[in-house]
């Protein structure tokens, strides 16, 4: 039986909290060196932002909106948290040295980057594709 649904008003609030929480996830992260936060709360909070829509629509929706293979997403994740100290090894420095430094971009200014920014960016991508994988293998069993 095919159930018609008529959830506008929730997919429409749902598309506005959805950049909420990106928005917001992306903040923690980036804050994550100074305050409490990093790549495991900002993926979480991705992964409950695209929860979000799973939930307000289907796994078919989201897998059109985002034609992604999470095991890849983790497979990246690692693959930064693997080379982020390779890059102090082979600079000589001790294992998991990092390094950082200043970096002017044109529309935003002087930005103060870390090395660790890249080892939290394979954490979060790792906890977003973990997530997301296990969440779509128990959604497809409808």
């Amino acid at each position: 039986m095919n159930k018609q649904r008529n959830d506008v008003i929730f997919q429409f609030c749902t598309l506005v909290v959805f950049f909420i929480i990106i928005m917001f996830s992306f903040s923690i992260f980036l804050g994550g060196h100074y305050t409490p936060g990093g790549g495991f709360v900002g993926g979480l909070l991705v992964s409950g932002a695209l929860l979000l829509i799973l939930i307000a629509y289907d796994i078919r929706t989201l897998e059109r909106i985002l034609p992604i293979d999470f095991k890849k997403v983790i497979a990246i994740g690692l693959a930064f948290c693997y080379a982020t100290p390779l890059i102090a090894l082979l600079m000589n420095k001790p294992f998991f040295t990092h390094f950082f430094g200043d970096l002017h971009l044109p529309l935003f200014g002087d930005i103060h980057w870390h090395t660790a920014m890249l080892f939290d960016l394979g954490v979060m991508l790792a906890v977003i594709g973990t997530t997301m994988t296990i969440i779509l293998t128990i959604g497809e069993n409808e």
